[in-house]
């Protein structure tokens, strides 16, 4: 495998991907090209059916345009450049696309940690106190909700991104991995990284912990409600407002911890699969999860399709 001199900085890295086997990369191409079409068609098709129902037109879903947005942003961060180097040889990344690539996977990874966030408590408010809903989560909450989720992570990416960039690469230019990750980026630098690994420890840990606790205090709460509802039709109808949404986080959070929750020193190629499934298959599966749960989901669908229909049927 190419490296570069030892003495010379390095201007690009090789991404070996999931396997380095001639026969298995046109499998593998076909494969996330699949998942990455069913990623882009799930999530925009989300957007219309919400845009296009009145009776849709509520925070939860409000919120849910965002996170299906982000989703798209975050899986084309990802995706693409797997794909072209699953056609390629050299499989490069150029330095500066590398820490570009790394910036969108934390920005939008965060995002969407910080959506899903919201919409816990969006949960909690609407089944704890039901009463003062509509005063709590007005539109402009809401605006001011979604505005911090979607800026904040940037602050915390260019944080890690320019700490990354202050380190001086001069050895091997193999990422044993599909894309830039913070982790192996670190594993090859020639420099020490004890600064950059305090920050993670410190102030990443709390950005990738704080929504977190945010959603189980939400859970918790939003549990101990529904067990005082006397009649099993409302705890039922409580638990499915929210059952879409816990599947997803568990999803999510339970392939983060699994990658980033361990020290630097011990990142390696078995990470992989849990990697896939927070960058490619948490995108994917996310519409899916909303919309099979979700009756009025379902029936926006059914009220869009028909609507084309019927459009089409006269023109």
């Amino acid at each position: 495998m190419e490296r570069v001199n030892q003495t010379s900085s390095v201007s690009d890295f090789i991404l070996l991907g999931l396997s380095s086997r001639p026969e298995d990369q046109m499998p593998l191409f076909l494969f996330f090209l699949t998942i990455y079409l069913v990623t882009i068609a799930g999530n925009l098709l989300i957007i219309p059916v919400i845009c296009s129902d009145t009776h849709l037109q509520t925070p939860m879903y409000f919120f849910l345009i965002f996170l299906s947005f982000t989703d798209i942003c975050f899986t084309t961060t990802v995706v693409p450049k797997m794909l072209a180097n699953f056609l390629s040889e050299k499989k490069t990344i150029s330095y500066a696309g590398c820490l570009t690539q790394m910036y969108f996977i934390y920005a939008l990874g965060n995002g969407d940690s910080c959506l899903l966030a919201v919409m816990a408590f969006d949960c909690y408010v609407a089944i704890c106190n039901p009463f003062h809903y509509v005063t709590i989560m007005n539109h402009h909450c809401c605006v001011l909700l979604v505005t911090f989720s979607c800026s904040f992570p940037h602050l915390h990416s260019l944080l890690h991104t320019l700490l990354l960039n202050s380190l001086t690469f001069c050895g091997s230019n193999v990422i044993y991995q599909f894309l830039c990750d913070l982790s192996p980026l670190m594993k090859l630098s020639c420099s020490s990284t004890f600064v950059n690994e305090i920050v993670i420890i410190t102030e990443g840990t709390v950005v990738l912990v704080t929504p977190l606790l945010c959603i189980a205090f939400s859970s918790v709460r939003i549990l101990l409600t529904v067990l005082k509802i006397p009649s099993a039709a409302g705890k039922c109808k409580a638990f499915s407002t929210c059952g879409s949404h816990l599947t997803v986080v568990t999803l999510f959070y339970g392939s983060i911890f699994y990658v980033y929750l361990q020290p630097v020193s011990t990142y390696t190629v078995k990470d992989h699969m849990a990697m896939i499934v927070y960058t490619v298959l948490s995108s994917m599966l996310n519409p899916f999860i909303y919309s099979l749960r979700n009756k009025d989901l379902k029936q926006g669908l059914r009220k869009l399709m028909n609507r084309r229909s019927f459009v089409e049927a006269f023109s």
